[in-house]
């Protein structure tokens, strides 16, 4: 039971990582290419947890962890920049 639920993540964040990298190649605006990398960060830790259950390391939710923290700041930041031209102020 449990190879058919992580047969199924799989493809559900492989198909959510395909359309979030069409909407960063594609997205009309910045805001949306950058809500488009939140989203492939996201997905990204999705795909590592999976990983992690699968392969029953725990090494993978360290990794997964580190993604996320590194992801929000970088959109934080990426944000900032859009909204103001800076960074640091």
């Amino acid at each position: 039971m449990l190879s058919l639920a992580l047969a199924f993540g799989f493809a559900a964040v492989t198909a959510a990582l395909m359309l979030s990298l069409f909407r960063l190649i594609r997205g009309p605006d910045l805001p949306d290419r950058i809500m488009a990398a939140d989203t492939l960060y996201v997905n990204a830790i999705a795909l590592l947890v999976l990983v992690g259950i699968m392969l029953a390391e725990a090494l993978y939710f360290e990794a997964a962890l580190l993604i996320a923290m590194m992801g929000f700041v970088g959109t934080v930041a990426w944000c900032k920049h859009v909204a103001r031209g800076t960074i640091i102020d």
